[in-house]
């Protein structure tokens, strides 16, 4: 099998293809739950403005026990994106990304954040050949307007990262690593994902969005739960179902079904951050994201009849819709 298939930490396209973009995205939570830092290099070729960038969110819980959540968009010149395929090392300026540790050293008018965390053993998802990655056999047609990637369920941290020097202690929290790229995100989507539960061994990843798709479109969706080191996997392309009821711009509920399970979601943005996105014409459009929003799942079993229930207040999420706004 193509090992940029089915190794999504690799870098999966080339810096000569406009328009394109590649993201990394790096989660790290620490322990207690309460401190969040997402970081998101990555690049963005155009015929405008090619560049390479290191995005953050983090939601920090201060001394008044109030969340915030802060954002930033960081970017370097083209020239400092470098990626070593094996072993994989991503470098944007001052900041490396390997398998095995974020080295950060990111700094603007409003925030710095410096130092090293490191991962422990990945979990990764289940892969065949018929489904080399998560996006099972779409990602053997090359048209696909994004592709997606999982590199990790859940991994243990150790480290820190000092922002404005306040130091944030990622040592025995949970890190969380995916891939996007392609020449655009989708005009709408809901993303959900988290592997902070009360079980701490159960994860959730899950998406929804409007593809194109030769000269139609659908809406596919994705999911995969780990609960007790076993995985469930619901998705378009097993021909599952899924009904996804948008409540508000910040609320959903999601039913997925299947021959053997049953899963129900509900997941609630409560205090979002503003990142950018990729278009055709480069990082350009606004979206909301969510590093602490709630998340509560049931899983029913049909031939165990069980009900597994569990919930988060540690959970990614993004509901985004064709009416956002672009970037200025």
């Amino acid at each position: 099998m193509n090992n940029k298939r089915t190794n999504a930490l690799l870098f999966q396209g080339d810096l000569n293809k406009k328009p394109y973009f590649e993201g990394w995205y790096y989660k790290q939570v620490s322990n207690d739950g309460k401190q969040i830092i997402s970081l998101i290099p990555g690049i963005s070729l155009s015929e405008k403005d090619s560049h390479s960038f290191v995005q953050y969110i983090m939601t920090i819980h201060g001394d008044n026990k109030k969340k915030r959540t802060e954002t930033g968009y960081i970017s370097y010149p083209l020239d400092s994106f470098d990626c070593q395929q094996e072993p994989f090392q991503l470098t944007i300026g001052p900041n490396v990304f390997t398998v095995s540790k974020a080295e950060v050293n990111l700094s603007n008018e409003k925030v710095s954040i410096q130092g090293i965390v490191e991962f422990g053993k990945f979990t990764p998802i289940k892969q065949t050949l018929i489904t080399p990655n998560i996006m099972g056999f779409f990602a053997y047609f090359p048209m696909m307007q994004c592709f997606h990637g999982i590199v990790s369920m859940n991994h243990t941290l150790s480290g820190a990262f000092y922002v404005n020097e306040e130091k944030i202690d990622f040592t025995s929290g949970k890190g969380y690593i995916e891939r996007d790229w392609g020449n655009s995100f989708p005009r709408e989507y809901v993303w959900i994902q988290s592997n902070h539960f009360e079980n701490e061994d159960t994860s959730l990843f899950f998406s929804e969005a409007h593809i194109p798709f030769l000269k139609t479109a659908f809406q596919g969706f994705i999911c995969n739960l780990v609960v007790n080191n076993k995985e469930y996997r619901f998705a378009t392309y097993h021909r599952d179902k899924c009904k996804l009821k948008k409540l508000n711009e910040n609320r959903v509920e999601i039913t997925l079904e299947n021959n053997t399970a049953k899963l129900r979601i509900e997941a609630e943005i409560t205090s979002p951050g503003e990142l950018i996105a990729p278009t055709v014409s480069g990082m350009q459009k606004v979206i909301k994201e969510e590093l602490g929003g709630t998340v509560k799942i049931e899983l029913y079993l049909k031939k165990e009849k069980t009900l597994y229930k569990d919930k988060t207040n540690c959970a990614g999420i993004e509901i985004v819709d064709h009416t956002e706004k672009e970037r200025i």
